[in-house]
């Protein structure tokens, strides 16, 4: 069917372009019931659209098995796609985890049963991610997207260079929690300015980027393809500058709330707990920086839900982690693009092309519809995920997700 939509900003080969009449054909299955929420939609006071391919994220905690009171598959899935999201690569810190075959298969039995959007499972690199012995890489390999410690920083150097020579062999790729457990002191927010006026324990940046720059030798000695999970600090992003260019294969990814927030922000709250934790205002300026000039490649959402309880200990006792999958577009959309600081064209790469190049994910014919004109405050007892931790309650956004199809069928649309 053909549909119109007026003042539409339109993402097609690498490109935003805006167009006052921008008509298109949507095959959506549904039939009559979907043609009539379309020109309902169409006829309504939107003044201002965004039709963009689906979303894929490259960094989420479905938490299924092993901790479904925190959130399932099927609401992990319905909450991305209420965010804009089709893909999404979800993380191995489950129970049991997914380090051989039968594991894996736990996971990929509730995906396939229960997942409203694409999910491609990491394997994890190590055994119970202790650190200690690899996981079956060879046999997962053909059964995960790649292989992750995520929430663990690989402590051994020859254990990531094992890991590293068997990737190569696979053509797969390493995705890696950056962290030094011997520099955490027990610290649980950004060694800074906050957390000395505050009498709270820092974790310093160094924690992050010095196992970025062992493993970046060991990536351009293996041959490697590595990705670096949610950077935070200055040093981690001049150091992948600086990899780039000396041709090793690597990329990167940070957040929503490392671009937004700084550490001066933090209220003692576990809404505003996570790990890496948000950092100085200038290192917010360097992961700007970082985008503008390519040196990060996607944005992710590290959404980690977790139960009301285990986020109701402040700083200090609360569990790291917030739920951010459905509200990441509008936050960056509202603050870093109506403001001019990141063009919309680069932001919607950064969701979309870049991450599914370098993890070989189609997008399956994906589409999501913005109202980028409607503004309206975040409240997390609407989310559908079951975390409901985020910095971000009742700040007031920009861009609400409209529709969201995934392989032909809606997948959400808003009421």
């Amino acid at each position: 069917m053909e549909f119109a939509f007026k003042n539409a900003h339109v993402y097609k080969n690498q490109r935003v372009t805006f167009n006052p009449e921008y008509t298109c054909q949507l095959d959506i299955q549904g039939g009559v019931a979907i043609s009539s929420f379309l020109k309902d939609l169409l006829s309504s006071s939107v003044s201002e659209y965004g039709i963009f391919p689906g979303f894929c994220d490259v960094h989420v905690h479905l938490r299924e098995p092993g901790f479904s009171y925190k959130e399932t598959i099927k609401t992990g899935t319905l909450a991305s796609a209420r965010g804009g999201y089709t893909d999404v690569l979800s993380m191995p810190n489950l129970n049991p985890v997914p380090h051989n075959e039968e594991n894996m298969n736990i996971q990929r039995d509730i995906i396939k049963r229960d997942a409203v959007i694409g999910v491609h499972p990491f394997a994890s690199l190590t055994v119970d991610e202790k650190g200690e012995e690899l996981s079956e890489i060879e046999k997962l390999a053909p059964i995960s997207i790649g292989y992750s410690d995520d929430g663990r920083g690989v402590q051994s150097e020859s254990l990531m260079r094992s890991a590293m020579e068997k990737a190569k062999s696979l053509n797969k790729i390493i995705s890696a929690h950056c962290e030094d457990n011997s520099l955490l002191n027990g610290g649980y927010i950004h060694k800074g300015e906050y957390a000395l006026k505050n009498n709270h324990a820092g974790i310093c940046s160094e924690s992050e980027w010095g196992p970025i720059k062992r493993d970046i030798k060991l990536a351009k000695e293996t041959g490697c393809k590595y990705h670096v999970c949610h950077i935070s600090t200055k040093e981690s992003v001049e150091i992948i500058r600086q990899a780039k260019k000396d041709g090793v294969d690597i990329t990167c990814e940070t957040a929503p709330h490392y671009l937004v927030l700084n550490d001066m922000m933090l209220q003692d709250d576990g809404r505003f707990k996570m790990n890496p934790p948000i950092r100085s205002e200038e290192d917010r300026q360097a992961l700007i920086e970082g985008i503008l000039d390519g040196t990060i490649d996607m944005l992710a959402t590290d959404h980690a839900p977790h139960s009301f309880e285990e986020k109701s200990k402040g700083l200090k006792g609360s569990l790291m982690g917030i739920t951010g999958i459905e509200t990441a577009f509008s936050i960056v959309y509202t603050k870093l693009i109506k403001t001019g600081i990141l063009p919309l064209e680069l932001v919607i790469k950064m969701l979309t092309d870049n991450p599914r190049n370098r993890f070989g994910i189609k997008d399956n014919d994906s589409l999501t519809i913005w109202n980028l004109s409607d503004e309206y405050k975040i409240d997390s007892n609407e989310f559908l995920s079951m975390g409901k931790a985020t910095p971000f309650q009742n700040e007031s956004v920009f861009g609400k997700c409209l529709m969201t199809v995934y392989g032909g069928k809606i997948v959400w649309q808003t009421k």
